[in-house]
């Protein structure tokens, strides 16, 4: 990928896909950065994440679509495994029952279980470490995504797709309200 960028970006697509961002601190000259603002197909002048990565040629679309395809993937991946460890860590299960008026004047027994985790242990630093990278992760996703490169939001939208596929199928149906991409 080149790592310097074209100044003449009005090639790439037809200036009503384009909305004029001046760099902070800057005039509105030479400087200036053309940001698309719609789907479009291309892989000329395609920023990836970073200022100095930029996507020049098919082969190096096609390389990107490849490693983000891996990332969303890596994404779910990473989501059922820090579920998993997180249900093999849980150490201490603790069942509190309280009495709860029931039909016609009864008193039942209602059974509730508490499962903790504390704090200064291995399998909590881990999933803390994890997290954070999970939210990076997704950070960049979404980043990638807002590029509105349509190339690069299909490796997204399909990666994640196949992330799913392949690591959720054994998960129990619950619905994850810790969510950060969705």
């Amino acid at each position: 990928m080149s790592h310097h960028m074209n100044s003449s970006m009005s090639t790439m697509h037809p200036p009503e896909h384009h909305q004029s961002v001046a760099a902070p601190g800057h005039g509105h000259g030479s400087d200036m950065m053309m940001m698309a603002m719609t789907f479009y197909f291309s892989y000329e002048n395609v920023p990836l994440l970073f200022s100095g990565l930029t996507i020049n040629t098919p082969g190096e679309m096609a390389g990107a679509f490849v490693a983000v395809f891996f990332l969303a993937m890596f994404y779910e991946g990473l989501k059922i495994a820090r579920e998993c460890l997180l249900r093999k860590s849980q150490v201490s299960i603790r069942y509190n029952s309280m009495p709860v008026p029931g039909p016609n004047g009864t008193i039942l027994m209602e059974t509730h279980k508490t499962v903790g985790q504390q704090m200064l242990s291995f399998p909590h630093l881990l999933q803390t470490v994890l997290h954070i990278i999970q939210v990076v992760v997704s950070y960049f996703l979404m980043l990638i995504f807002m590029t509105y490169n349509g190339y690069l939001c299909i490796a997204v939208a399909a990666g994640a797709g196949t992330g799913y596929f392949f690591f959720s199928w054994k998960k129990a149906v619950v619905v994850d309200i810790t969510e950060h991409c969705h």
